[in-house]
């Protein structure tokens, strides 16, 4: 977060497609916020993968994922679609202010094309078959979840490298109601 913004008055200024107010949101439920990288790259196409997979668990729990993507509505709900996240709340955040005030920073080299990112992303692409696509935002800006209750962030996972892979649900857990 930044110094001079509060946690809360960031999340007052994120209104999800479906018009809430992420602030407001996380009080009536907690909110686990996935910032993906663009929806070109293997890993942000492994992480919806996962996130699919998980959704079900996640959401008995009590939790509302959020997604913050850099691409236009119709874009992002294509992927989603693609993803079987079929009605996945997100913001659109094409300037990624949202991501710099969490904190997120843009990548260095090693943390996007270092050899433990080929290797992941050789992996995640082709054996896992996520492919690669075409840059639909900043290939530079780095990833990170953040688990929110109650207005305020309660975990989170920063990606040190671009190809990491949380545990969505352990993120969730300090949230159970």
């Amino acid at each position: 977060m930044t110094t001079t913004t509060s946690t809360g008055e960031i999340l007052q200024g994120m209104i999800t497609n479906t018009g809430d107010n992420l602030y407001k949101l996380s009080f009536k439920q907690p909110v686990l916020l996935v910032f993906l990288r663009h929806f070109g790259c293997t890993f942000c196409r492994e992480a919806l993968a996962d996130i699919s997979k998980k959704r079900a668990s996640i959401e008995e729990k009590g939790t509302q994922i959020v997604f913050v993507h850099m691409a236009d509505e119709e874009v992002a709900d294509r992927y989603f679609e693609k993803y079987n996240l079929e009605g996945a709340v997100h913001i659109s955040d094409p300037a990624c202010n949202y991501y710099a005030a969490f904190g997120l920073s843009k990548g260095t080299f090693t943390q996007l094309f270092g050899l433990s990112t080929w290797v992941r992303g050789f992996s995640a692409g082709i054996l896992d078959g996520h492919g690669i696509g075409p840059q639909l935002g900043d290939g530079f800006q780095m990833p990170g979840i953040f688990a929110i209750m109650g207005g305020q962030i309660r975990d989170s996972f920063i990606h040190k490298l671009a190809s990491d892979r949380p545990d969505y649900e352990d993120l969730v857990s300090c949230c159970v109601i």
